[in-house]
């Protein structure tokens, strides 16, 4: 069985979530937790959380669950929008600034292999 969660739209530069989401990737549900807890990229709280909603519907499309039954099975980080604003440049020009914004895809998948 396998779960979908998404955060859509989350404030923070894509670039900046991959890092945290290639350290879960094909890990256990409680390893990869661990390892979301201790980081301190502000990613990670992110991720944390589309991880834990990606258990809770397997719990809620599945029934009685444990956690050691679930593998990440792959956290996609996609751009989405970006927040587009200008900025005052030198002599009297206008620079872009781009706020990005992504997408938080994780995909859980249980051991048993149905």
């Amino acid at each position: 069985m396998e779960v979908i969660a998404r955060h859509k739209y989350a404030r923070i530069s894509p670039t900046k979530v991959r890092l945290v989401a290639r350290l879960i990737r094909r890990m256990s549900l409680p390893k990869a937790l661990d390892i979301l807890r201790v980081s301190n990229k502000r990613g990670a709280r992110l991720i944390e959380k589309v991880v834990k909603s990606a258990w809770a519907n397997a719990i809620e499309q599945g029934g009685r669950l444990e956690e050691t039954d679930f593998v990440v099975h792959s956290a996609r980080v996609d751009e989405g929008p970006a927040i587009k604003r200008i900025r005052p440049g030198d002599r009297g020009r206008a620079r872009p600034i781009r706020k990005r914004s992504c997408h938080i895809t994780v995909v859980l998948s249980d051991n048993r292999g149905n």
